[in-house]
């Protein structure tokens, strides 16, 4: 029995059970946005912003400016002091976001005015294990289901570790968004498969965020690899940073992530 059939509450067919009343779940935001870019025959923009940089309310300001653009599903950066997944540009804007006096409560607070303000965009929070455990998991849950988040990307937690945060989001209504790698064994891909709702992030390469010149050139049978074992949306990061790029990938996938690039695009705006 996979973990999406447990319990009371199916995120996957965007509701949930609260009392006697069946409500959508915020979950349900992300699966609309990839049915819409399906039926457009392309694949869902995913850019990523960090939360409070270049200055503390900046975030308010780019967010309807990308969507406008043509985002469909936003990642919002919590910034950490060790953020060991991500290259140089994301470690700059991690370290800015800091100084700027960016925690999760401030992140909770953007994510409920933007949603005052009419962004309608699914939201995706990603960020690192300790300051949500730190938090406290069925609180940060609950908080970010009330904000209006829609998932969390949590890419230093290995699944076999993930089930209680992944309890904390399900009951929630939030997607918890698995990654995997290139060097992913068998195992560790069966491992998210059995958890993974929403979609799956795949890594384009080994290391770490960061725009590149070119992307691996085997893409497609690692995609086959994790397309055989699951029917939810693949999505994929980590150094697309070119149109040449996503042009390379989009027949691949169901969603493109655009991160430093982005906020190199950005820097000084």
């Amino acid at each position: 029995m996979s973990k999406l059939e447990v319990g009371t509450r199916d995120v996957g067919r965007g509701t949930r059970i609260v009392g006697d009343e069946i409500q959508p779940t915020p979950a349900s935001r992300i699966a609309a946005a990839f049915a819409r870019a399906k039926a457009e025959n392309r694949a869902a923009l995913m850019p990523y912003v960090t939360l409070g940089w270049p200055e503390l309310g900046d975030t308010e300001r780019l967010v309807p400016a990308i969507i406008a653009g043509g985002g469909d599903i936003l990642e919002i950066g919590l910034p950490f002091s060790d953020p060991i997944a991500d290259g140089p540009t994301i470690q700059r804007a991690n370290q800015q976001a800091l100084e700027n006096g960016v925690t999760p409560a401030y992140g909770l607070e953007v994510a409920r005015r933007l949603r005052d303000g009419g962004v309608e965009a699914p939201l995706l929070f990603m960020g690192y294990y300790n300051p949500v455990f730190s938090y406290g998991l069925q609180e940060f849950a609950a908080a970010c289901a009330a904000a209006g988040i829609d998932g969390l990307i949590i890419p230093d937690l290995p699944p076999e570790e993930s089930d209680p945060l992944l309890d904390a989001c399900l009951a929630n209504g939030l997607n918890l968004i698995y990654l995997i790698a290139p060097t992913s064994t068998p195992e560790r891909v069966d491992a998210v498969v059995q958890r993974a709702n929403g979609f799956i992030y795949l890594i384009s390469l080994t290391g770490v965020t960061g725009a590149r010149s070119s992307l691996a050139a085997n893409l497609a049978e690692y995609v086959a690899r994790v397309r055989g074992k699951t029917d939810l949306p693949l999505v994929i990061g980590f150094g697309i940073s070119t149109r040449a790029h996503v042009e390379q990938v989009e027949p691949l996938f169901d969603g493109i992530v655009c991160a430093s690039a982005m906020l190199d695009a950005l820097d000084g705006v």
